[in-house]
């Protein structure tokens, strides 16, 4: 089985590489995905925005396309970021730009109130018809500052409880075992074998 990503984002493309490889799928990003109309992730739900990337894509490319959506949810902050998570410091906003927007905003929140959990939705679709969607996440706890140098996005902030460390603390292979985006690609692969 091969799927073609819909992501320009080389650090989703890299983790769904080695997720791939490891489920023995192969996966390759979409041909020509610069030149293809962009899709705008305006939905106000992970689910929707996953599900209709998918099918944008899929109408445009042959083969299975995978899409996802991802971001980083804060109950403190009511939710946000969010599904604007990587928007949430402005349009060409670096990801230090929006680790540093958040701790901000973090600024004097302590205990729970620094709980949060990465969540990705990961959908399947084909020709314009979604073959299957899973969602799954991560529990975790804001640092008060970056920590670890692998990874992308808000991974030097996000620890990760049960081993103590940061996303960018952890190996890629830890990180894909651990991490929402890991376990809703394995849901999704489960629902596609047991179609």
């Amino acid at each position: 089985m091969k799927f073609l990503l819909a992501s320009s984002n080389p650090g989703k493309m890299r983790e769904y590489r080695d997720l791939a490889a490891e489920a023995g799928v192969e996966l390759d990003s979409i041909p020509n995905f610069s030149r293809i109309p962009t899709f705008e992730e305006s939905a106000p739900t992970f689910a929707e925005n996953a599900a209709e990337k998918a099918v944008h894509y899929s109408r445009l490319s042959t083969g299975i396309v995978l899409a996802d959506d991802s971001g980083l949810v804060v109950p403190a902050l009511d939710g946000a970021p969010g599904v604007h998570s990587a928007r949430y410091a402005g349009p060409d906003a670096t990801d230090q730009d929006r680790i540093y927007k958040l701790l901000g905003e973090m600024k004097g929140k302590l205990g729970d109130q620094r709980r949060a959990r990465f969540v990705c939705v990961t959908a399947i679709a084909r020709q314009g018809r979604v073959l299957a969607i899973a969602s799954d996440f991560a529990p975790g706890i804001l640092t008060d500052a970056p920590r670890g140098s692998d990874g992308f996005g808000y991974d030097p902030i996000f620890l990760f409880p049960e081993i103590d460390r940061t996303y960018a603390e952890l190996s890629r292979a830890e990180k894909n075992q651990y991490s929402h985006r890991g376990r809703a690609f394995r849901k999704v692969l489960s629902l596609l074998a047991d179609a």
